[in-house]
């Protein structure tokens, strides 16, 4: 199957979130940064963070002035909360967050150390629970609306080589859950998308063979794009999605249906 065109994802009516503000973890590269370029392109205001300024900058430097950058460990509360006020006291308000950041590497289980899988769990769970805290607690409850997206993976069967994300992830989805239903009352929407194999800075990293046998076991038989993920996460943050919470979103070709127990020609 033809991997879709960066344009033909673009279906959103420029204007649709002109005047918000959207806060993106992990905005420096990859799904973060196509979903950060998109909101622009429809009127929105992005706040990025990451951990590498290099990435920040060059973001930054395509983005342009609707576009503020700032290092930020979301695994440190302290940094997420200046990270926060930093936002509200340059566009004074923040409506949408999309918790992107993660990081893990293959392995094992029986090879993960112990503060290996810490480390991968603290930063794709915890880190979550703190963005989501942080901005919950400093905008969106007092001013009683929102929309949060995280993130997550394909965590609907086992996730051999990958046993720390793999908890992490689902653990996120629970919380995406959760979240749902507690923050209804404030009018905060809180939903997750999950991605299959998709061609990525993050994925680019990974053995080539690791990838081709992610899209042989893939039925539409191809990766997908940041930008197929970035119109997902938009969707879900647009005013099309107003009666939507508590969902996940997969958006994996396919790849969650399919045991390996029906050839796929």
């Amino acid at each position: 199957m033809e991997t879709p065109s960066a344009d033909s994802q673009r279906v959103f009516a420029p204007g649709i979130l002109a005047g918000q503000v959207a806060l993106i973890t992990g905005g420096g590269s990859g799904i973060g940064l196509a979903t950060a370029r998109e909101m622009i392109r429809i009127g929105a205001r992005v706040a990025i963070c990451g951990r590498t300024q290099a990435k920040l900058d060059a973001a930054k430097a395509e983005l342009g002035d609707a576009c503020l950058a700032v290092p930020c460990d979301i695994r440190e509360p302290a940094q997420v909360e200046a990270f926060v006020k930093q936002i509200l006291t340059t566009w004074g308000r923040l409506d949408i967050v999309v918790n992107n950041a993660g990081g893990q590497f293959p392995s094992p289980a029986q090879h993960i150390s112990p503060n290996g899988f810490l480390a991968v769990v603290k930063n794709n769970l915890v880190g979550t629970f703190h963005v989501c805290r942080e901005v919950a607690n400093q905008w969106m409850i007092p001013h009683k609306g929102g929309r949060i997206i995280n993130v997550i993976a394909n965590i609907y069967r086992g996730f051999p080589g990958m046993a720390h994300t793999g908890a992490a992830r689902a653990g996120v989805e629970n919380l995406t859950m959760t979240l749902a239903v507690e923050w209804a009352q404030f009018g905060i929407l809180v939903n997750a998308v999950a991605p299959g194999i998709i061609l990525s800075s993050g994925t680019a990293q990974y053995p080539p063979q690791l990838l081709e046998r992610g899209i042989s076991q893939t039925p539409l038989k191809r990766a997908g794009t940041v930008d197929e993920v970035a119109a997902s996460i938009v969707f879900l943050a647009s005013p099309a999605a107003q009666f939507i919470t508590g969902s996940t979103l997969r958006m994996d070709g396919g790849q969650a249906l399919w045991g390996n127990t029906w050839e796929i020609p």
